[in-house]
């Protein structure tokens, strides 16, 4: 295992300021209780290892010590506060874009925060605003299975790894450095396209959809709608066309599950 090298990712991935620690309950806890401290933005924390990391609806995300990367990044998106939801297209677009500049491999992005590689998860992203006393910061936690080789059984279906992905599987372990470097490079350029980039950022998240053209069954706010995934529209959301050729829009969604 190589460790993450803080020093040398904060000098190469300027405005970023990298800590990484050996263990913590969750990246995204650490940050926001930074960002309360007085921490300013652009900190970023990765852990070797985590004890209560989480994704949507209480989730645990769940990695082996030492051999993915799972890391909180902590954000003042120049532009209003009500275009901040947007930066999880732009993350989602930026974790794609990083695999897709070290690794042959064609990742697609699930509505709204998750990353696939060949029907299977291998990242996923959660962003939540908190409020300091110099006004608010976003707290953009992200996950990705770099060199995990076995998952837990009620994960070995939906769940794969950079390395997994890969038509032969190396012996030898990904450098996490280069792809961290990757990861943080593109969330700084695609940080940059929350306002006047942003119709073209979605037309690349479009591109890379995994959920465009399938039947799904959504659950929001607790009630389940059934439909097609037609397009995403300006904002990002997705477009259904549900039974009655009427068509909604979700700009959230509980959770998002192809009918087969």
């Amino acid at each position: 295992m190589i460790p993450l090298d803080a020093s040398s990712l904060t000098t190469n991935c300027q405005p970023w300021r990298v800590r990484v620690v050996e263990e913590t309950g969750s990246t995204s806890d650490d940050a926001r209780a930074a960002a309360m401290a007085g921490e300013e933005p652009g900190l970023v924390i990765f852990a070797e290892a985590q004890t209560a990391g989480r994704g949507r609806r209480e989730n645990r995300w769940q990695a082996p010590a030492g051999k993915d990367l799972m890391f909180t990044l902590l954000m003042r998106p120049e532009g209003p506060v009500a275009l901040w939801p947007r930066m999880t297209t732009l993350a989602a677009l930026a974790i794609c874009k990083a695999i897709e500049e070290e690794l042959p491999l064609s990742p697609q992005i699930k509505w709204p925060n998750d990353v696939y590689l060949r029907d299977r998860k291998v990242s996923g992203l959660l962003a939540e605003a908190v409020i300091t006393q110099t006004g608010p910061m976003l707290v953009l936690g992200i996950g990705l299975n770099v060199n995990t080789r076995e998952f837990p059984p009620e994960l070995a279906g939906a769940a794969t790894s950079l390395l997994l992905s890969l038509p032969q599987s190396p012996v030898i372990e990904f450098d996490r450095n280069d792809l961290a470097a990757s990861l943080l490079r593109h969330l700084h350029e695609q940080m940059g396209r929350l306002e006047d980039g942003f119709l073209e950022a979605v037309s690349e998240v479009r591109e890379r959809s995994w959920l465009l053209g399938r039947q799904i069954r959504a659950t929001v706010d607790g009630a389940e709608i059934y439909g097609r995934a037609v397009d995403l529209d300006l904002e990002g959301h997705l477009r259904l066309a549900l039974p009655d050729g009427s068509l909604r829009t979700l700009s959230s969604a509980e959770s998002i599950r192809q009918v087969v």
